[in-house]
């Protein structure tokens, strides 16, 4: 699973069948320390996820196996909303 916090929407009216119904979400990868990184994904939202908000990101095949998912054509999947992140650092 990856971090990311959600930063926008996608709405595309002509796309494949089996995404009809799924809420697209723009979501940047963040570190541990929450900064951002230069990379995105395009994730269908599975937990009512928003705007502003971080989140746990599944990718793969594994994308595909929520309720809500199971096979349709996604590489990306809201998995979790964080409330939380706490990490502990060795040195």
């Amino acid at each position: 699973m990856l971090l990311g916090k959600v930063i926008g929407t996608v709405w595309a009216t002509r796309k494949d069948e089996k995404l009809e119904g799924l809420k697209l979400l723009v979501v940047q990868h963040i570190d541990l320390d929450l900064s951002l990184k230069k990379s995105y994904a395009v994730a269908a939202d599975t937990v009512g996820a928003g705007v502003g908000e971080i989140v746990m990101l599944t990718t793969g095949s594994s994308a595909r196996q929520s309720k809500l998912t199971e096979g349709k054509p996604v590489d990306a999947v809201v998995s979790g909303i964080i409330d939380k992140l706490d990490v502990v650092e060795k040195k």
